[in-house]
């Protein structure tokens, strides 16, 4: 589906459906002590120090943003390696349907791109609720285009053009060998991807944008690769295990495009890539944080996943899917001095 206007309507979605919630929870307790003592079972439930889950056994639910759902399932598939009573159910949603999981507490853990408003902190405590964050990786948003196009490198200048709708047509653009309307694809209207570009460029009316929504972060790749007049916005960890088959076959007839935040770059040098040494050295312009934010009030399963990536070799799976480690994983070297008698 192609937006003209009507994609404005999900950044107040968050808003809106938080603010149901609200209104339902507080309809519930006035029908009384029996729906009040339901729910504080349920919460107790959920999350006391009685739980049966730990940080070696157990099943909880996990919502994550679907941008990240390679380097999430291999954290979550590599810890159940370990401890094989460990269980995650993990559903991947669009960022803002993630943070609601957690807020109604279907969730336990949510790995989103950021940290919860004062309003939904203010919820939690009002749950008399715990709450914790840890930044756990650097991530990068890729631009993506098809190999068709010959133009693989942008602006920040050029890329503020166009959400701004200045920029229109691709003939606009510098070493562009394509006409049309420029097409920016996006997985889904409530995504952390969107919700990042509008945010970086100060994007409130999206009226003069043509924004496509693909349904998640594969179908964007395949929707850019047979559409050559559009650029996709993705997770870089899609695209970046090279041990991973799925990345080779995802990364064919696509280019990952170059951004430079020079208004006029001198030459190639000046265009950076969302992949780690630019991440690392912090020359690539759209980066983001990545968190997990837990609602666990006790050491469960979800705090020894957290554990483990901080402390233990998550970080080193982190790195192998493309991103930058918010603790990089120790790695000791022997220096050994041989001398010839």
């Amino acid at each position: 589906m192609v937006y003209s206007g009507d994609i404005g309507h999900g950044k107040v979605w968050m808003e809106i459906m938080f603010n149901h919630y609200l209104q339902v929870m507080k309809r519930r307790a006035l029908t009384g002590f029996a729906a009040i003592l339901t729910s504080t079972l349920m919460f107790t439930g959920c999350n006391s120090s009685d739980s049966l889950d730990n940080p070696r056994q157990g099943t909880i639910t996990i919502a994550a943003d679907e941008s990240f759902q390679p380097v999430v399932s291999a954290l979550t598939k590599a810890y159940e390696g370990i401890y094989p009573d460990a269980h995650f159910n993990v559903l991947y949603r669009p960022e803002q349907e993630a943070v609601l999981a957690l807020l109604q507490d279907s969730a336990r853990l949510a790995i989103v791109t950021r940290e919860l408003t004062t309003k939904e902190k203010d919820y939690i405590r009002e749950q008399e609720g715990a709450h914790r964050v840890q930044h756990i990786a650097v991530d990068g948003i890729a631009l993506i285009t098809s190999k068709t196009n010959t133009d693989s490198l942008i602006t920040m200048a050029e890329l503020e053009q166009i959400f701004n709708g200045t920029i229109t047509d691709w003939s606009q653009l510098k070493g562009s060998n394509q006409t049309g309307k420029v097409t920016l694809v996006f997985d889904d209207a409530n995504s952390s991807n969107l919700g990042f570009m509008l945010k970086q460029f100060n994007v409130e009316d999206v009226t003069k944008l043509r924004i496509f929504t693909a349904g998640n972060n594969e179908k964007v790749i395949d929707y850019v690769r047979k559409n050559p007049q559009t650029i996709g916005f993705i997770g870089v960890n899609w695209i970046s295990d090279g041990d991973e088959s799925i990345t080779y076959e995802l990364s064919k007839g696509i280019h990952v495009m170059g951004v430079s935040d020079k208004a006029e770059p001198a030459s190639k040098a000046d265009y950076y890539q969302p992949f780690q040494q630019d991440l690392i050295r912090r020359k690539y312009p759209l980066s983001r944080k990545l968190y997990i934010i837990s609602r666990e009030g006790f050491s469960g399963l979800g705090g020894g996943l957290m554990t483990y990536i901080a402390r233990d070799v998550g970080g080193l799976i982190i790195q192998k899917m493309g991103l930058v480690p918010a603790v990089p994983y120790p790695r000791e070297i022997e220096v050994r001095s041989e001398q010839n008698f």
